[in-house]
């Protein structure tokens, strides 16, 4: 501070160096260095990576780990190309094609490994745990559209990632997985899918090759909001796909689901995928009112077989003829 002296003398107070008020929901000062309790902090702008504001407008470095409920989100966006590519595959292995079950096995390897490598290559590097910081909000995803402008003209860019690293791991898994495909893929299935054409033999690694930038566009885009609402996706998905399959195999009773393991495999797969909502709904909290819940999962295949007779529609058409 420094002192004047008023023309009768008085000394006037010290001038205080205020610096301005940091702007925007998400600009911070960095911590330039520390000096005993005393930090000195540089110019109000983006925090570096790794980094979030606090209550203060401080950039601290996230050093907490990532709760139940992040790891399932993660757990989710893991699932999805591995469900696609198990979904592809089936559809083009075709039914003489006996090498379906090595290329499911393939992607499930390929999405494990690109899973652990991810994981390594986070920060902590060499470790299968990760730093993140806390999301507080919706808008912690997209901080790009909270830059300010303090005078209408010039834009204060404070973009960065709040909630480190739940954006930008998924990016990374998914370019993992791609490389993983395209090694390890190709070689296998033009040695072992030797009952299909050569024009079909490669149509699930082409649909790869359209899904993944899709997946892609769908993290960057939509990333904060199937953050928040992917239980209820997977508990609709898991149910109107389970209907459709069941309606397109003509399962309409226990006898017909035992006829064929594959249709057993199908059924528990997506018991599996009901589990999952439930649990990232409850996020098993309270175990012993959460538990319980899990008791529903076989409830709706339950419905529809008991169901099923009566709503065949040859049954409903020729009902309603002979009503006539």
């Amino acid at each position: 501070g420094w002192e004047r002296r008023g023309d009768a003398g008085r000394a006037l107070p010290a001038a205080v160096d205020i610096q301005p008020a940091c702007l925007g929901l998400y600009c911070g000062r960095t911590v330039l260095s520390v000096n005993g309790s005393l930090e000195i902090y540089g110019e109000c702008g983006v925090c570096p990576r790794g980094q979030r504001t606090d209550d203060n407008k401080i950039c601290r470095e996230c050093v907490g780990s990532p709760d139940r409920y992040d790891w399932l989100y993660l757990g989710f966006m893991a699932m999805l190309p591995l469900v696609l590519h198990w979904f592809f595959i089936e559809w083009y292995s075709g039914k003489k094609s006996s090498s379906a079950l090595l290329q499911h096995v393939t992607a499930l390897f390929e999405c494990s490994i690109a899973a652990i490598v991810t994981l390594l290559v986070s920060d902590p590097v060499g470790s299968l745990h990760i730093r993140s910081c806390k999301v507080k909000k919706l808008s912690d995803w997209y901080t790009m559209l909270y830059n300010p402008s303090p005078d209408y003209v010039t834009t204060v860019h404070c973009t960065h990632e709040a909630v480190y690293p739940l954006y930008t791991i998924v990016f990374i898994y998914y370019a993992f997985c791609l490389v993983l495909m395209m090694l390890l893929r190709p070689l296998l299935v033009k040695k072992i899918a030797c009952g299909l054409g050569k024009s079909d033999r490669f149509k699930s690694i082409y649909a790869a090759l359209y899904f993944f930038p899709v997946l892609t566009v769908l993290q960057a885009v939509g990333g904060g909001l199937l953050y928040y609402a992917f239980p209820y996706i997977i508990l609709v998905l898991s149910l109107v796909t389970l209907a459709v399959y069941m309606s397109a195999s003509e399962v309409e009773s226990f006898k017909d689901l035992l006829v064929r393991k594959k249709r057993l495999v199908v059924l528990f797969s997506h018991w599996l995928l009901h589990a999952y909502g439930i649990i990232s709904i409850s996020k098993l909290d309270k175990l012993e009112q959460d538990l319980p819940l899990l008791a529903l999962v076989p409830a709706p295949a339950l419905f529809y077989l008991l169901t099923a007779k009566y709503t065949e529609p040859s049954r409903i058409l020729s009902e309603g003829g002979n009503g006539h």
